[in-house]
């Protein structure tokens, strides 16, 4: 299926900016530093790519569906999904609400930022491992070909209505600029 085989894309982008976030936590916890540049573009990449476009995706288009095809939303695997969502959400608001006093080399920033970049690391890279292993297998057993093409242009709306032209391909590049660097 097109529209899972995108989002299952997505997923590598997502994992390369999680590298660029471990390594900041590292160098917050070695070095006691913090990139404010790097590290601003790296919870933008998460914030616009990752949850405006990723998760928006699913949330309001293939959870959804999956739901209208008989998966249960609560308690179910696609509960799981949205819980995990907001937690990671959670996550990149606390590194951005401390990241002035990380970058300045506050202590307790720079305890906090690290904390939350690893843990969120964590989450979404088991996050990732569930929705491509279980839920989007899941997902092409009940979906037909109607409800793929359905995806894919729902999926073409978001990126083009919310998040414009060439942002796409601007988040893909932060994403791989941002794992080049040590932190």
């Amino acid at each position: 299926m097109r529209a899972i085989e995108e989002l299952m894309q997505e997923h590598r982008v997502i994992e390369v900016v999680l590298t660029g976030l471990e390594r900041m936590a590292q160098r917050a916890k070695e070095d006691g530093q913090v990139n404010q540049g790097r590290a601003a573009k790296a919870l933008e990449t998460l914030r616009h790519f990752a949850d405006k476009c990723h998760h928006a995706k699913e949330e309001r288009n293939l959870f959804q569906l999956m739901a209208e095809r008989g998966v249960p939303r609560e308690g179910g695997p696609l509960g799981v999904m949205l819980h995990e969502h907001e937690q990671g959400r959670q996550h990149v608001e606390t590194m951005a609400r401390v990241l002035a006093g990380a970058s300045r080399g506050d202590t307790e920033a720079l305890r906090v930022f690290a904390q939350h970049a690893r843990s969120y690391a964590r989450l979404l890279r088991q996050h990732i491992g569930k929705e491509d292993n279980i839920l989007y297998p899941m997902a092409e057993q009940v979906l037909t070909a109607e409800d793929d093409e359905r995806l894919v242009k729902a999926f073409e709306a978001i990126e083009r209505e919310e998040m414009g032209e060439g942002a796409h391909e601007k988040y893909r590049r932060w994403a791989h600029e941002s794992a080049r660097h040590r932190g």
